[in-house]
């Protein structure tokens, strides 16, 4: 059996069936799985048994202890990683873009999981065999820090640490257009894509959407574009991507929700005859976490330097676009 997991019920997660809310968290598990699971006693809520449609209530306890997926977990690769912060307890790795986390249909090999298995050895197994040490998640073209753990009870603690939000995680953006507002909080739910599965939209519309909130500052401001500094306060997926859309400065070269996948040096420079390609990925980048060591309960601050392509668009809106 692996170890027991807490999960605390956010309130976003109120009225949220038990076997819905594990299959959220636990996405190893089938939801076959998670319900023989509850059934059988390895699911409590505040202590006590519970029913799979159990309706849960904001700020109740979840201790889950699941039988042990059988091994599948990604191969040891040789991959290069830029480590920030490493101990005995967690790690602190500055992922770079184009690269996905764990292994899913159609990226078997050269994920962050990989890596991580190779130069790390021992991580914790709390996320299930194909998330090795994973605690929170980065799409696969954005870069910066993510935090990993190296045993199942960092994990756990670092994983409530993510539910009360206490972890501070800041990101830096390049956007097309200009904010009206030089500092604003986006605070609109966002659900599954009505018609576009593998995307996400703001619903507000729909009881599977979730509160979700992003402060974002204005850093610098250029002729058609901006640079801003966000700071989540929901952890949703796609949430920076999909706020920044819906208030009409989409994150550049954001194929999902901006409409362009690349910007060339020419375009900023106003000079069509110059086509060489600066950037071809979302300019999004976890720049730092800030957090509490759950071993020694030192408050840590890990910043992940820009990458080049990103610190290359940058340079050139410095240049051209003031």
């Amino acid at each position: 059996m692996s170890p027991a997991l807490e999960l605390v019920v956010d309130p976003s997660a109120a009225l949220w069936r038990l076997d819905a809310f594990l299959a959220y968290h636990l996405t190893d598990y089938s939801r076959v799985q998670l319900r023989r699971a509850i059934t059988a006693g390895g699911v409590l809520v505040d202590g006590c048994g519970a029913k799979p449609a159990f309706r849960l209530r904001a700020g109740q306890t979840i201790s889950v202890t699941m039988p042990e997926l059988p091994p599948r977990g990604p191969t040891p690769e040789d991959i290069p990683l830029d480590i920030l912060y490493q101990d005995d307890y967690l790690a602190v790795v500055n992922k770079p873009p184009a690269m996905v986390v764990h292994p899913a249909r159609g990226h078997w090999s050269g994920t962050l999981a990989a890596a991580l298995q190779f130069h790390l050895g021992q991580l914790s197994a709390v996320g299930g065999p194909t998330r090795p040490g994973i605690v929170h998640r980065l799409d696969r073209d954005t870069s910066g820090a993510i935090l990993v753990a190296r045993n199942d009870q960092i994990h756990a603690k670092l994983a409530a640490q993510f539910e009360r939000r206490t972890i501070k995680k800041e990101y830096y953006a390049l956007v097309s257009g200009c904010p009206a507002l030089d500092r604003d909080l986006i605070d609109r739910p966002i659900g599954t894509h009505p018609q576009q599965r593998e995307k996400m939209a703001i619903r507000s519309d729909s009881a599977a959407s979730r509160s979700a909130q992003s402060f974002y500052e204005v850093t610098e401001r250029f002729s058609g574009f901006a640079a801003l500094a966000i700071f989540p306060r929901t952890g949703r997926t796609h949430q920076i991507r999909v706020h920044l859309a819906h208030i009409g400065c989409p994150v550049l070269c954001d194929r999902q929700y901006g409409g362009r996948s690349q910007i060339t040096r020419g375009e900023i420079r106003h000079d069509p005859t110059d086509d060489l390609v600066l950037l071809d990925r979302q300019a999004l980048h976890a720049r730092r976490l800030e957090f509490v060591h759950p071993a020694t309960g030192e408050t840590l601050a890990i910043e992940a330097p820009l990458p080049p392509d990103i610190a290359g668009v940058l340079a050139e809106l410095h240049a051209y676009r003031h």
